[in-house]
């Protein structure tokens, strides 16, 4: 298993937090709901959304506003294996991408397993509210949190509810999705494009090499759950576990 690295992704007086107070109307009744806790030296934006679940069940979640960032810069040329520390993917090579849009993960880092679970199946490492390179008494995001949130309540417009005002949302749940874009193949695509997330769950038909993700565009409709390589490099959001 990985351990925390050391290198954290920047220090906090350099960390300017992304505004997402801007990203709805002044008179939304999200307005004020952001909390603040601060993990490897810097500050997370994260609120309770309420809605419905898969059942049409009143269900809520607390969850992060903004992309993880957190380990050690690697370029997009080469994979996450260095099993000692977190690593993390930054758009273009360039942190200062990673302090706006956060890093980009592999599956394997993602889920802080051996980076060898990238090509073989590793589904008895899966855990229940899999922490992965989450903060404790955090875990990764699911795609039943993922419903929870475009079915919050209120919401009017699908998944526009979810995306920030600069990803051609109108983000009423406060979630501020962004164009974080991707690593596909080792080349960087898609920034304030598109945006994709791994789930902590492996392909039904491809365990060894795939894992299923959620995306968005700047257009999208709809609420996409798909089988993608695990050594594309993804953001990653993670929400509180319940106590």
């Amino acid at each position: 298993m990985k351990q925390s690295s050391s290198s954290v992704a920047s220090s906090s007086s350099e960390y300017k937090p992304y505004n997402h107070m801007k990203a709805f109307n002044s008179d939304s009744v999200l307005t004020g709901a952001y909390k603040q806790f601060t993990y490897e030296g810097r500050s997370y934006y994260y609120l309770t959304i309420n809605g419905t679940n898969q059942n049409d069940e009143a269900a809520s979640v607390t969850v992060m506003a903004e992309n993880l960032n957190v380990g050690e810069m690697v370029d997009g040329d080469k994979d996450q294996n260095n099993d000692s520390k977190i690593e993390r993917y930054c758009y273009d090579n360039d942190t200062t991408n990673c302090q706006k849009y956060g890093g980009l993960y592999q599956w394997a880092e993602a889920m802080k397993l051996s980076s060898e679970c990238n090509t073989k199946s590793c589904a008895d490492s899966i855990k229940p509210n899999h922490q992965g390179i989450c903060p404790d008494g955090w875990r990764l995001l699911t795609y039943d949190d993922i419903y929870v949130i475009v079915h919050a309540d209120g919401n009017k417009n699908g998944v526009e509810d979810i995306r920030s005002t600069n990803f051609g949302g109108m983000n009423f749940s406060g979630y501020s999705l962004m164009g974080s874009g991707t690593l596909w193949s080792h080349n960087f695509k898609s920034l304030n494009q598109h945006t994709y997330w791994f789930y902590p769950e492996e392909s039904k038909n491809y365990a060894e090499e795939g894992a299923f993700a959620g995306s968005q565009g700047k257009s999208s409709t709809g609420n996409s759950r798909s089988e993608q390589y695990k050594t594309y490099g993804f953001s990653v959001r993670c929400a509180k576990i319940n106590e």
